[in-house]
Formats: structure tokens, C-alpha cells, sequence
């Protein structure tokens, strides 16, 4: 049966697979690490506002189709989450890092992509980026499909099947920030992850001194 993700769920997938690869010192993730991630402004379209029980849900149904769940042999107070995609689909790096960028930014072309997935997986062509986008589309089921082509435009956009088929969307304004580098991208994705970590440690600290101050029965 194809998998069918919600926004949700794709964001969810998308943001664990990204910072599986991009940051694996904070890997797997707490739900609050998570969310955060999925909160993005930078490498994320839309921006999503996304609560904690809006992700707990979207983990559930991705739990369902075998694709992330709480994190294996991890010892933790908290709970930690990590994405099973390898496990289903036994991608190659190239096509993780492809698949990763169309679940966090939607319709790309092979020039965006081959920009954008520069931190998870470098492509030295563009030629490359289309060698990975046809395996993808090859599958069966398909996981990525070819978009007609824009009035004006002189790319194709693809886009992930994995939440159904896509219609041609309009491509984004030129209105919309600058993307950020791939340093700076790095770093703002670092320094999330380093909060959100100094965060559960303090939660930890917290359950920790309220256990000795509670009275002896």
C-alpha cells in the first residue's frame, strides 16, 4: 500500500531525516527538540507553527507506517525520537538527501536541490541530481514525480509522492527571503539543537532535586 503522509507528518519525517545527518551529536531528538526543528524559519516551506501535541500525533501515524518511533537502545530520562526511513526504503545517501529537501521545501528543481541538500549529500552535477530524482520516480510505488513546467519557467519541478499526488503549484514569489547559507544554516541549526538539549538537561536538574526534597515514607 503507497504511504500517504499528512503536512504534518511529512514535516516531522523531513526535519528528523535532516537532523539525523546535519547535526548527529543531538540525534535522535526529544519531542521539544523536534518540534523546533519542524518550527524552522530557515529551510522549511511553509514555516509551520506546530505544537507539541500536533507532532506527538504525526509520530503516532509515522510509528504506523514503520518510518520513525521512539529511539532504540537510547538511555534517557526523556524520550527521543529517530526516523526509520532507511529501514523501509533502503535509500542511498543521494536519495535521502534529495527526499529530505522536497519533504521540508516542497517543489524543487534539480538546481535547488543540488543546493540545498550541499550539507546532507554533495552533488558534483546537476546530471547526478536527475540520476537520483529518476530512481525515485522509478520506484514502486513512485516516490517523486515530475511537475509540469511554469509559464516563464525554464526548470521542472519535482516534488515527493509521499503525501499523494501533488498539483502544479505555483513556484515561490520573488518576495521571499534570501536563503541562508549553508555555514550560517549550519550554525542557526546547531545553535537550535544546543538549546533545546540545554533545555531537557535543566528539565532533568528539575526532576532530580524535586525527588530529594520529597519526603521519605
Amino acid at each position: 500500500m503507497p504511504i500517504r503522509l499528512t503536512p504534518v507528518e511529512a514535516r516531522v519525517l523531513g526535519s528528523l531525516i535532516e537532523k539525523e545527518i546535519t547535526t548527529p551529536e543531538y540525534y535522535p531528538l526529544s519531542l521539544n527538540a523536534l518540534v523546533n526543528a519542524c518550527n524552522q524559519k530557515n529551510n522549511r516551506e511553509p514555516v509551520m507553527q506546530l505544537g507539541e501535541e500536533e507532532v506527538r500525533q504525526a509520530l503516532h501515524g509515522l510509528e504506523d507506517d514503520g518510518l520513525a518511533g521512539a529511539a532504540r537502545g537510547h538511555d534517557s530520562r526523556v524520550t527521543k525520537y529517530e526516523h526509520r526511513a532507511q529501514e523501509v526504503f533502503n535509500f542511498t545517501r543521494g536519495e535521502t538527501a534529495v527526499l529530505c529537501v522536497l519533504l521540508l521545501r516542497g517543489p524543487q528543481t534539480p538546481g535547488e536541490l543540488r543546493g540545498r541538500t550541499e550539507r546532507m549529500h554533495p552533488f558534483e552535477q546537476i546530471d547526478d541530481v536527475l540520476s537520483v530524482l529518476d530512481k525515485l520516480r522509478l520506484r514502486q510505488p513512485a516516490l517523486a514525480a515530475a511537475l509540469p513546467r511554469q509559464p516563464g519557467s525554464r526548470e521542472i519541478r519535482y516534488a515527493h509522492l509521499l503525501s499523494g499526488e501533488v498539483d502544479a503549484l505555483p513556484a515561490p514569489t520573488p518576495s521571499e527571503p534570501a536563503a541562508l547559507g549553508a555555514s550560517e544554516q549550519d550554525r542557526l541549526a546547531r545553535l537550535e539543537n544546543e538549546v533545546a538539549s540545554l533545555r531537557e538537561q535543566l528539565a532533568d536538574l528539575k526532576a532530580a532535586l524535586a525527588s530529594l526534597k520529597a519526603p521519605i515514607s
